[in-house]
């Protein structure tokens, strides 16, 4: 008995250095699915990653990233929000955006952090500049074009979502945009390897590059942010189950040089748990008798999370395409269902009558495969309160589950949609789920709480070249008023004209109200104009604000090769604050919704093109060609004046060579006038000697040589001259 006691203690010692030294660390997935009107379904994917502080500073990681985490201990970065976004979200036809819209960017790549820096400039933007450049290489992104110019320093439109220690210091939030930024797949792989699973298993095997960028609206986002849970209930202790509704909320100073409200953080970070694991959770915090939150304390069970978001709407016919034959084309005269309402001239024609009803579909239909096994890193034991996919259908939608897929609950929601559950099966199996196509007589009424929180629209007005105006309105579609913080972050080359700022109010006989402003002005080519606005708008009213701006004329340098397209201006963000409520008046489901979030809500409108005065680029090739051609014949008349001598033809000297020539020329021509006479008395004594010949011999047949060109007779052949 001794014996195995003795030799069970290596084993025991060596198990409890395994569990001392593995960091320790959660992870948990899921989707969220959801169809919306007009063929398009909503899916958001979540992935959630924690580690211990203890772990993140020895640089021991399980589930978190190790290369995001170096980055971010680097360049001291507590806080971190980085977005990819492309497309519009249409919410006249979708309703509110998915998340409150606090997990989406503007159009192109947003970012903000929280950075520590003590307060030296200089140093937060030595910082900063870091984060941005390390970011830039880690997801293949241009990051590093984020200078002083692309980066504001916001007061009241973002605040930290984590929990910071008083050790971190004074932190400033810095933001950057790059509108003009193109998302595509080589952003999406290095995002995918950030994850556990690497996209392989999981809800992440259904990300391929073909169906999320062909979306029509998509943004990825990726937040880190430290938060501390209580290990102990103590005095004056808050207990948040599931939602809180809080009243008479204090404030105090925070770390990071502005005043928040703690207890609307505390709000905001148990809204999301509660999105997050879809079930009842209950934490402690801890407030000082004024109210205020006391940050965490040594019981406190603080770690540093992370959280990848992939929100997507995709058009499901075209979705459900095939990849190898995506030409749309019309079905059979067949299937096609005739509107009986029109008149037909012939009985070949045909208008088709317009598809009712809710559109089917399927997992594997829609991204081109279903899901590859399941991403349970701690085990089945510890999914048993967690579901990977819910769908949210309105009531009474069909569902068909394939096997080995079951729903796990069916809960009703305000007696119009259902949330069904699913949890992906323990083995290697593939998981997929199917809708069929279901007609309905009509589509039910959009609920109240579907309203966005605001509608936005933000335009480029005027004309010319030098001048123009900016023209934003937002509309309040609730019965309540509402406080909004309104953000632009404009380019150095366009210049506002703050004195023609007008603020208008339709719609309402009361108007709206301009509490705040804060304004940076831009420097040329150093940093660009902040503008930023807390205003109230009363409800079911419509504000409009106008300035004029001029436009900047840049260097030739400058213009990027397609300067005609015109300039990127980033989109203005908008957050919607949370309702304060302090009396005990009933709301509606839509106030206590936006009670719940601490943060409020977001949203952005969209880029605009800015058009600049451009040169006509193509005019230095012009002046080069004719200037060049002038310089040419102007250059070969001169020279011919100034290098050539003109003289007469007898005064031009002759060449050495051409003197020898006609020497042995002319003695050639000496030669034989000399020889010619010798010749011709030759040739004049051989005819006489044969015609003397031919005289005295009679009829002899004897007949001399003659010479060429002499004929018989003593003249010369008919070629010859002679007779």
């Amino acid at each position: 008995m001794k014996l195995a006691t003795l030799l069970s203690l290596p084993a025991a010692l060596a198990a409890l250095v395994i569990a001392s030294t593995t960091p320790s660390g959660d992870y948990n997935e899921h989707l969220h699915l959801k169809p919306l009107p007009g063929g398009h379904l909503y899916a958001g994917f979540n992935f959630t990653a924690t580690t211990s502080l203890h772990d993140y500073d020895s640089q021991h990681f399980r589930y978190f990233p190790r290369s995001l985490a170096q980055i971010l201990q680097h360049s001291h970065t507590r806080e971190l929000h980085l977005r990819f976004a492309l497309g519009r979200w249409d919410e006249e036809s979708w309703g509110s955006r998915p998340r409150d819209g606090r997990r989406e960017g503007g159009t192109g790549v947003e970012l903000w952090a929280w950075v520590e820096g003590d307060g030296d400039a200089g140093v937060v933007d030595e910082r900063w500049s870091s984060l941005v450049n390390s970011l830039s290489g880690l997801f293949c992104a241009s990051l590093n074009f984020i200078d002083g110019t692309k980066t504001t320093r916001p007061v009241l439109s973002f605040e930290p979502e984590g929990v910071h220690r008083e050790s971190d210091g004074r932190l400033e939030l810095l933001h950057g945009t790059l509108p003009h930024e193109v998302v595509c797949t080589e952003n999406l792989t290095p995002f995918l390897k950030l994850l556990p699973c690497k996209g392989k298993a999981g809800i992440s095997s259904l990300l391929d590059g073909h169906k999320v960028f062909d979306a029509t609206w998509q943004t990825m986002s990726i937040d880190v942010r430290p938060v501390c849970h209580r290990t102990a209930p103590r005095e004056h202790d808050i207990d948040l189950v599931d939602t809180v509704v809080s009243s008479n909320v204090t404030t105090a100073p925070f770390q990071g040089g502005s005043n928040i409200t703690h207890v609307q953080n505390i709000l905001r970070y148990a809204a999301d748990l509660t999105l997050q694991s879809n079930h009842s959770i209950t934490q402690h915090y801890t407030l000082a008798d004024d109210g205020s939150y006391l940050g965490p304390f040594e019981d406190e069970d603080c770690h540093l999370e992370i959280q990848q978001t992939v929100d997507m709407v995709l058009d499901i016919e075209r979705s459900m395409r095939p990849r190898d034959d995506p030409i749309p084309r019309p079905p059979p005269i067949e299937q096609l269902e005739c509107d009986a309402g029109k008149s037909y001239n012939s009985h070949d024609t045909c208008y088709p009558k317009p598809r009712e009803g809710h559109r089917g579909w399927s997992l594997s239909r829609v991204f081109g495969q279903s899901v590859k096994g399941n991403c349970h890193l701690d085990g089945d034991k510890d999914q048993a309160q967690k579901y990977d996919v819910s769908l949210e259908v309105p009531l009474g939608r069909r569902t068909v589950d394939i096997p080995p897929a079951t729903s796990i609950t069916q809960s009703d929601f305000d007696d119009l949609e259902d949330v069904r559950q699913y949890r992906l099966p323990s083995d290697s199996q593939d998981f997929d789920l199917t809708l069929p196509h279901q007609p309905v007589p009509q589509p039910p009424p959009a609920r109240q709480e579907q309203l966005p929180p605001l509608y936005a629209s933000r335009q480029i007005t005027g004309y010319g070249q030098e001048r123009g105006s900016m023209h934003t309105t937002l509309r309040n579609p609730h019965s309540y008023a509402q406080r909004v913080v309104y953000l632009e972050s404009l380019p150095w080359f366009l210049r506002p004209y703050m004195h023609t700022l007008k603020v208008e109010g339709h719609g309402s006989d009361s108007l709206p109200r301009l509490e705040k402003m804060y304004y940076t002005p831009s420097i040329d080519r150093q940093r660009g104009t902040q503008l930023e606005l807390l205003l109230e708008i009363p409800a079911q009213s419509t504000v409009e604000m106008t300035y004029d701006f001029e436009k900047a004329v840049l260097r030739y340098t400058e213009y990027p090769p397609d300067a005609n397209r015109g300039f990127d201006v980033a989109p203005a963000v908008i957050r919607v604050l949370p309702l304060h409520h302090n009396t005990t008046t009933k709301t509606n489901s839509s106030e206590s919704r936006l009670l719940a979030s601490g943060q409020g809500q977001y949203l952005r409108t969209t880029s605009l093109l800015l058009p600049l005065p451009t040169p006509d680029f193509s005019m230095p090739y012009n002046v080069i060609i004719l200037t060049s051609t002038v310089i040419a014949l102007g250059f070969g008349s001169i020279f011919n004046l100034l290098v050539r001598q003109f003289v007469l033809v007898e005064e031009v000297p002759t060449s050495p060579l051409a003197e020898k020539v006609r020497a042995v020329v002319a003695r050639v021509r000496e030669a034989v006038s000399e020889l010619r006479p010798v010749v011709l008395a030759r040739l004049k004594s051989v005819r006489e000697g044969v015609g003397s010949a031919k005289g005295g011999g009679g009829g002899g047949d004897v007949q001399e040589p003659m010479s060429d060109g002499v004929g018989a007779n003593g003249g010369l052949k008919p070629d010859g001259k002679g007779r």
